[in-house]
């Protein structure tokens, strides 16, 4: 008998942190409206994973495609900070007071940034997108995550970052898990794209002349360098905790006109709309209109502000009106409208973009963000698989 292959695993660099380059202006926060305190710790784990899988050039002109791949991770992390500069708020901290309400306080903590190196080719690891057993462990290994400290949650990341290199072909994936304490999925896929700008433009500024302290950090990051190999921590690819056994889907709504003469437009009810995507993402999916009898809803405001609320679903019938209390018209939105699949790094754009909504539990999770003019309105359903 043949021994069983050994189980591909995923090679993690120390975790770094990416600072921003100026400090942030002492004072500023963000609100957390708790519509029922208290918080529970749950909450403080929810968030979205985003992965972007590219195809880059496989060697270049000069064939050392490992030694330039990890140059431009040296890249990405300081271009990283600078764009933490322009977003500060990416890279600030929950705080809890102590009569119970929430913020997140922009500070100079920073983004959490690992360099990493996967047994498996980019194709491979398409391939394993459809494999629905080991999907969710590999593609959680290549957006890191650790849970926020509920005792102490100044203490916790909300941002983590992760550049994988596949073997062989030149591929590469960028992970980002971003808590949905601090930033929607529109929002967090605003600041990749600050990100990718700036990164383009320090490459460029830079690509004419040498950049010597770079060029020596780079010698110490090759993937054959002593260094390097000293802080490599390697875990088997199927030994990730798997996500939620849970789907997204994304919806555009807009505000339904008014008789002429009717006056502005109400205050929406994000309650409303909530159970109606929710109840049509269950349609969508195969699992009929039954919503269940309650669930969290988070919603942002066009300042960053984040209330976090319960939806009641008896409250809307069963089943619930398709548009929201008659105020919205809802539309399956694609994830590609919030632009990622432009995102240009290494000159390439990605093959594939994976989203996902995480933290949901077992009733499921509505995110509500503004998306434009005229009160229009993404939210985003997630809701347990099918059995």
């Amino acid at each position: 008998m043949e021994p069983t292959p050994a189980a591909p695993r995923i090679h993690l660099q120390s975790p770094q942190t990416a600072v921003p380059t100026r400090a942030v202006e002492p004072g500023r926060t963000r609100r957390i409206t708790v519509a029922a305190p208290p918080l529970p710790p749950a909450a403080l784990q929810r968030r979205t994973r985003v992965v972007l899988y590219y195809r880059a050039d496989a060697a270049g002109a000069d064939g050392r495609a490992s030694v330039r791949l990890w140059e431009e991770a040296m890249w990405a992390k300081e271009s990283l900070s600078e764009a933490v500069a322009d977003h500060p708020e990416m890279g600030g901290r929950l705080r809890r007071h102590a009569d119970g309400s929430w913020e997140v306080k922009l500070n100079d903590a920073g983004v959490r940034f690992t360099e990493a190196t996967a047994e498996a080719t980019l194709d491979e690891f398409l391939a394993t997108a459809q494999d629905k057993d080991r999907a969710p462990s590999w593609e959680a290994a290549l957006a890191p995550w650790a849970d926020v400290n509920a005792e102490d949650p100044d203490v916790s990341a909300l941002v983590y970052v992760q550049l994988t290199r596949f073997q062989g072909d030149g591929g590469f994936a960028v992970g980002v898990s971003c808590s949905l304490m601090l930033s929607d999925p529109l929002s967090l896929a605003r600041f990749l794209a600050s990100w990718a700008r700036t990164h383009a433009r320090m490459k460029a500024q830079n690509d004419a002349a040498a950049h010597p302290l770079m060029q020596y950090a780079s010698y110490f990051r090759r993937p054959d360098a002593r260094a390097a190999r000293a802080l490599v921590k390697s875990v088997p690819l199927d030994a990730f905790a798997s996500a939620d056994a849970a789907e997204t889907v994304l919806f555009r709504a807009r505000p339904t006109m008014l008789p002429a003469g009717a006056g502005a437009p109400p205050a929406p009810d994000h309650r409303a709309l909530a159970v109606a995507c929710v109840a049509q993402a269950r349609e969508r999916l195969g699992d009929g209109k039954v919503v269940p009898p309650q669930f969290p809803l988070v919603v942002f405001d066009c300042e960053g502000g984040v209330s976090v609320e319960t939806c009641a679903a008896a409250a809307y019938g069963q089943p619930p009106s398709p548009s929201g209390g008659g105020r919205y018209k809802i539309d399956v939105a694609l994830w590609e409208e919030l632009g990622l699949e432009e995102l240009v790094l290494r000159d390439s754009k990605p093959l594939h973009v994976s989203y996902s909504i995480l933290g949901a539990g077992c009733d499921g999770l509505a995110v509500a963000m503004p998306a434009g003019a005229a009160g229009e309105l993404l939210v985003a359903a997630t809701v347990p698989k099918p059995k």
